[in-house]
């Protein structure tokens, strides 16, 4: 345990790591290095970077834990090294992009006046426009998007498809993904459940992005379909919804409308699934904490206690059953039955 000077300079010069590793994943270093050691000099050749300049950022992408250096200046990587090449399956390059990108430190800048004046939504403040809208309009900015929410799909699809094994799913067969996406989570869920139907639903011109749908790219087009619309006006009926990163970009107002909207169309067993970060007990430190801080920068929504969806629930016809969670994971999945 650090003392108290060290904590607090440790945290005051934080940021330092995460813009190496920023300039790291943007500039490709991690994509030219493997186990076999390589120089700096061989590196900028391939990157086409100035090779003393490099050598110094890759010394530093050493000391915090993502290249290894040896006695002759050359460079391999880490486990979590490895993490940050496009490659890698399990890829965080494009999350690493997205958060210490451009946007996403110009929205931090607002933090103080957004605490002082009650009003969340750094982006709005610095862009005029929200978050997603902002994706929509502006290409570069949406492809990191969407790669950064892809990579995070790996991670969390795992934890709440192993999470749900702690859940009864006896009596649903016909299942629905509000805000799916491409069907990451819906095909793993497919693959988990033979009994399952899957409609993944979301906006139309995610769902008309025939290339990226996982469905057909595995095979289970039979039991999946893409549906395109609103979940704030309607959603196709289903025994279950599932829930998964959503709520928690909206406010308690918007999170009810959505609610509203999956249990006036929910049929049969009447189930929902919500796979969020959950904020544990007030002397635990979670990671949640600090996501909910970069919620108010980026818009609306905010990160919740169990609690706190238990209440969301009540008030929009649906019964708060458990909170699981995988062994090791950030995610959560909050179980509700309609009342």
């Amino acid at each position: 345990m650090a003392n108290a000077p060290e904590l607090v300079f440790d945290l005051i010069f934080g940021r330092w790591r995460s813009q190496t590793l920023y300039a790291g994943a943007a500039l490709g270093v991690f994509d030219q290095l493997s186990d076999q050691p390589r120089t700096a000099a061989e590196v900028a050749e391939k990157i086409n970077a100035d090779p003393d300049i490099l050598y110094r950022l890759m010394r530093a992408l050493g000391s915090i834990g993502l290249l290894i250096e040896n006695d002759e200046k050359a460079f391999t990587l880490t486990d979590a090294g490895a993490l940050l090449r496009e490659d890698h399956p399990h890829s965080l390059r494009a999350t690493a992009l997205l958060e210490e990108g451009p946007e996403h430190y110009a929205i931090w800048k607002h933090l103080v006046d957004m605490v002082r004046d009650g009003r969340q939504n750094g982006f709005m403040r610095e862009f005029g426009t929200m978050g997603f809208e902002y994706a929509r309009a502006n290409p570069g900015y949406g492809l990191i998007f969407n790669k950064a929410m892809s990579s995070m799909s790996s991670l969390t699809t795992d934890w709440t498809v192993t999470a749900l094994a702690q859940a009864s799913c006896s009596g649903i067969r016909d299942v629905c993904d509000i805000g799916g996406g491409h069907g990451h989570l819906g095909c793993a869920l497919l693959e988990a459940y033979p009994q399952f139907q899957m409609t993944v639903f979301d906006l139309p011109q995610v769902v008309n992005e025939t290339g990226h749908l996982w469905a057909p790219k595995l095979g289970l087009t039979e039991r999946c379909r893409y549906v395109g619309g609103d979940m704030f006006v309607e959603v196709p009926p289903a025994d279950a919804y599932f829930l998964k990163s959503i709520l928690h970009d909206w406010s308690d107002e918007e999170c009810r409308q959505i609610l509203r909207v999956a249990r006036k169309a929910v049929v049969g067993s009447g189930r929902l699934f919500v796979a969020d970060f959950i904020v544990p007990r007030p002397d635990q430190p979670d990671f949640s904490k600090l996501f909910d801080i970069h919620m108010i920068c980026w818009g609306t929504g905010r990160e919740r206690t169990s609690a706190e969806y238990a209440d969301l629930l009540a008030s929009t016809g649906w019964r708060y059953d458990a909170t699981h969670r995988a062994r090791g994971a950030f995610l959560s999945l909050i179980a509700a039955t309609a009342a």
